[in-house]
């Protein structure tokens, strides 16, 4: 089996290698600051050493940053009117993964690697190093020169799957890239994330106001969550969004929504819409999902057209020095 998942992984290298979107390349720093890459993973995983879940921060900050304005770096600016300052970027973090990387590529090759082109490979080498796939990242963004806290139109935890579906579908992704990304959602890498007891509670206790449970939870996996998260308890406790694999990047996330364990609602609404739930199928399914391997294969092809929205290049944007603050 394990020959059989590194055969898979080497093809899958080989199908994303040649990838090229958006005006972005494969490789774009091999000449102008050929050990970038390895700096931002080195980076990364020194931080991940210390803390596992900085993983889930790094790929929540660069699904937050993408959906704003594209993919341009414009959520990593300092300030009480910049984008990381409005409501739902309040709980991001992992800032200080892509500050340190940055401080290091200027002492290596100054001026060259931009902070946006960070963060798109710092949420690659999150989820290689929480055991899921890795892919060559196309490169090539250039940094914005814009970050406002107005306007934000991200998905939200409560949002349904009708509003979900329309918010992706204006940037330009569709069903597919929805389900392969809630990973993405607000909350978090909801596979290796996790979330606030405040966020889902209502789910409990009395969900529409009428003093019931959620029924679209499992009996059993109520009890779990109220014991977790009492009625009068701790709104900010945390609590894993995928219980049973937390720090591991892979499909239990589907199989807790089929079997009504989803601990967000608009993750769990995902079984209730029929082209969703024949996705969540696809990647819970011990056969049609081919033990996850389906999920390998998809979710960087979905990576790569979203790590490509409304992305800046060429005479576009800026290289910033300091990833918080314009040049």
């Amino acid at each position: 089996m394990e020959a059989l998942r590194l055969s898979f992984m080497v093809i899958l290298v080989m199908a994303t290698s040649v990838q090229s979107q958006g005006g972005l390349k494969a490789g774009f720093y091999s000449s102008s600051c050929p050990g970038a890459e390895a700096i931002v993973r080195s980076t990364v995983e020194s931080h991940f050493k210390k803390d596992p879940t900085v993983a889930a921060g790094l790929l929540r900050l660069h699904f937050h940053d993408c959906f704003v304005q594209g993919c341009d770096g414009s959520v990593l600016i300092a300030g009480s009117s910049a984008e990381r300052s409005a409501l739902p970027n309040l709980g991001l973090r992992g800032f200080e993964v892509i500050d340190d990387a940055k401080t290091q590529l200027e002492a290596s090759c100054p001026g060259v690697v931009s902070c946006a082109d960070i963060l798109a490979l710092a949420a690659r080498d999150s989820v290689d190093l929480s055991d899921g796939p890795s892919w060559q990242v196309p490169t090539g963004r250039r940094d914005g020169r814009v970050s406002s806290s107005q306007g934000l139109n991200l998905p939200s935890p409560l949002d349904s799957v009708t509003v979900q579906r329309q918010k992706f579908a204006a940037k330009g992704l569709d069903d597919h890239d929805l389900v392969t990304l809630v990973d993405f959602m607000a909350a978090g890498a909801h596979t290796i994330g996790q979330t606030d007891c405040q966020f889902f509670r209502y789910r409990l206790y009395n969900f529409t106001t009428t003093g019931n449970a959620d029924p679209s939870i499992s009996q059993s996996f109520l009890a779990q969550l109220q014991t977790l998260c009492p009625k009068d308890g701790d709104g900010t406790k945390r609590v894993a969004l995928d219980i049973d694999s937390q720090n591991k990047f892979d499909v239990s996330f589907f199989k807790n929504v089929r079997d009504g364990k989803g601990v967000l609602e608009s993750d769990q609404r995902l079984w209730e819409d029929a082209a969703t739930r024949n996705i969540v199928q696809n990647y819970a399914g011990t056969i049609r999902g081919l033990l996850g391997f389906r999920f390998d294969f998809e979710f960087p092809k979905a990576m790569i057209k979203m790590s490509s929205i409304e992305v800046k290049t060429g005479s576009d944007g800026e290289i910033r020095k300091i990833c918080s603050k314009f040049n």
